[in-house]
C-alpha cells in the first residue's frame, strides 16, 4: 500500500526502533506509549484489519501471537504480566489501517481499558 505508514516501516521508508523481526514480521516501539513498554507487532503482509484475515493467514496470525510470547520474555514482562491487542476499524480505535497487535505492560493494567 502506498500511504500505509507500517508499510513505509515494513520497507524502510521510515525509521523505528526494531526489537523484533523474522521473515513475516517485524515489531517495534510504539511512538506514543501507553505504557513503559508499549511494542507493536504487525506483519509483513499488508491486511487492513483482523476483518481482512482470511484461512490462508491463520500460520501468520499464529506467529504474531507466538511472536508476542517471545517479545514480551525479551522485554521481561512475560512472569509479572502484560496485555496484547488488535484494534479493528474504527469503533475499535484503529487508526493505522495494517493490521498490528499492541504489546503492553510494565505496569498495572486497568480494566475496563477503554
Amino acid at each position: 500500500m502506498d500511504n500505509c505508514l507500517f508499510c513505509k516501516i515494513i520497507n524502510g521508508e521510515i525509521t523505528a526502533k526494531k526489537v523484533y523481526e523474522n521473515e513475516h514480521i517485524i515489531a517495534f516501539n510504539d511512538i506514543d506509549p501507553k505504557a513503559p513498554i508499549h511494542i507493536l507487532v504487525i506483519p509483513k503482509k499488508h491486511i487492513r484489519s483482523i476483518n481482512e484475515l482470511n484461512s490462508s493467514d491463520i500460520n501468520l496470525a499464529g506467529e504474531i501471537i507466538l511472536a508476542a510470547k517471545k517479545i514480551a520474555k525479551d522485554q521481561g514482562v512475560d512472569s509479572k504480566g502484560f496485555r496484547v491487542v488488535f484494534n479493528t476499524n474504527d469503533d475499535g480505535g484503529q487508526t493505522v489501517y495494517h493490521i498490528h497487535m499492541h504489546i503492553m505492560g510494565g505496569r498495572q493494567m486497568q480494566w475496563p481499558p477503554g
